[in-house]
């Protein structure tokens, strides 16, 4: 079972998600603060103010209340919050004499209220349920001259303040939300100014790879340039690798070709003599083997080389102009036809020597193979060029299909060749991921498909 670990998983995300993490964090933290501050410091307050009113309210009640001697009691005048004499209006007083008389605000039309609620001389308070719903209830006792205990008490819905508390959560949550998303907004947009060298750092870095620029171009921050530098120093210190190298392994071929060319000299000597002939043709044979090696690994090497490091591309179908017109000289006897669409204009990351190579080996080949026509059709679709020579030749089996990219294979040793060509081609294929595959044509012959990734020029 694998668990999901949050860290790991952030440590490898881009910077712009570690950014917006950060951000959401942030804003989630600080919008969450303001508003649980907020909320409780409202309500704290508005609480304080109601219970402050009601606290008022029953002391005025009190003060307006005239006591007879014999217990009898009135008001002398209404209280001075007009909500207690409208009806059911959720504010409510209540005076009651033990065995006694009860008076009532205006307000309270049907019900009433516990006299328990006032049972002390201090005032006190609880949540009881009033005439119109849970109220909020403050009451106090007195004592009358007869000896009588006097309640004193007062009420206020507690929905008012309910309401007054969510009104307020609401419309702060409302205003909280506008701001997060502001910030965010604002947030997403510092990332995308401040990431914008690391942008035209990676376009520049692909324009290289694609050989459109080199060395890296542009302004670039202080805390970029440096890696710029180094990279371009990089480039032209691996570029000058590459070409010692190539250069040494032509030194080192050239001088392999001398002794090579005296020693199959003297083979073919050792040959001619009667007595000497089986030594001649064994030798002979390797050093065959030795030229098929030389020449096969020389190319390897440069078409690796320039895969990695050139970054040139090549176009289409301009690049086969040359390599037609020294086809047609090459096989006078075989027509070569091309076919695309109309105003094409393709460009693929290949190198145009190691393009033009890998070509020329496929339409030689089927030049040699053909009986009268090669056929060459271009297709581009969804990004990817797709290019097909087909020849109307014998053909080849399964088998010779799977066998004809091995290094030295010839099915036909009258044909010219060294059976190093599709050898060379895969392997150049391979170098730049391009798809090469032979199939056997319905009506003869062999077609071999190349399928490269590519972009409109």
């Amino acid at each position: 079972m694998t668990t999901w670990r949050f860290p790991e998983k952030l440590s490898s995300a881009s910077l712009r998600a570690r950014f917006l993490v950060a951000i959401l964090l942030w804003v989630a933290l600080g919008i969450g603060g303001i508003w649980y501050s907020a909320t409780s410091v409202f309500t704290r307050h508005i609480e304080q103010q109601y219970h402050d009113e009601l606290y008022g309210h029953v002391r005025e009640l009190a003060g307006l209340v005239d006591v007879t001697r014999d217990g009898q009691i009135a008001l002398s005048r209404p209280l001075s919050d007009p909500r207690y004499l409208e009806p059911m209006s959720g504010f409510y007083w209540q005076v009651t004499v033990d065995a006694g008389q009860t008076l009532r605000s205006a307000s309270m039309r049907h019900g009433m209220l516990d006299d328990d609620v006032a049972h002390s001389p201090q005032v006190v308070h609880t949540i009881e349920s009033g005439p119109t719903g849970p109220a909020i209830t403050y009451g106090f006792t007195r004592l009358v001259p007869d000896g009588r205990v006097i309640h004193y008490v007062i009420a206020t819905d507690k929905r008012y303040l309910d309401d007054a508390i969510a009104g307020f959560t609401r419309e702060l949550t409302l205003w909280l939300a506008a701001l997060a998303l502001a910030l965010i907004g604002t947030g997403v947009a510092v990332i995308a100014f401040a990431l914008r060298p690391l942008n035209r750092l990676g376009i520049a870095v692909a324009e290289l790879r694609s050989g459109r620029r080199e060395p890296l171009q542009g302004q670039f921050p202080a805390e970029i340039s440096p890696l710029v530098d180094d990279l371009n120093i990089y480039i032209v210190e691996n570029q000058a690798i590459i070409d010692r190298a190539r250069v040494q392994a032509g030194n080192l071929a050239h001088s392999l070709r001398t002794p090579l060319a005296i020693i199959t000299d003297e083979a073919e000597r050792l040959h001619d003599d009667p007595h000497s002939k089986g030594h001649g043709t064994s030798l002979l044979r390797q050093c065959d083997i030795m030229v098929q090696q030389i020449e096969y690994h020389l190319a390897r090497a440069r078409s690796a080389a320039m895969a990695k490091t050139s970054g040139r591309t090549s176009l289409l179908p301009d690049i086969f102009a040359p390599l037609l017109g020294a086809m047609r000289k090459l096989h006078p006897d075989k027509l070569f036809v091309l076919e695309h669409p109309v105003g094409m204009d393709m460009k693929v990351a290949v190198d145009p020597v190691d393009l033009s190579e890998l070509l020329s080996i496929l339409l030689d080949n089927a030049g040699k193979w053909a009986n009268a026509r090669v056929a060459i059709s271009l297709e581009a679709n969804a990004g990817r060029l797709a290019i097909s020579l087909s020849d109307d030749g014998p053909g080849m089996t399964p088998a010779q299909m799977v066998d004809a990219f091995a290094i030295g294979t010839r099915f036909d040793n009258a044909k010219p060749g060294s059976g190093l060509g599709l050898a060379i081609a895969s392997d150049i294929a391979e170098v730049y991921a391009i798809d090469l595959r032979l199939e056997a044509n319905p009506a003869g012959g062999i077609t071999a498909r190349l399928g490269i990734h590519a972009t409109p020029y």
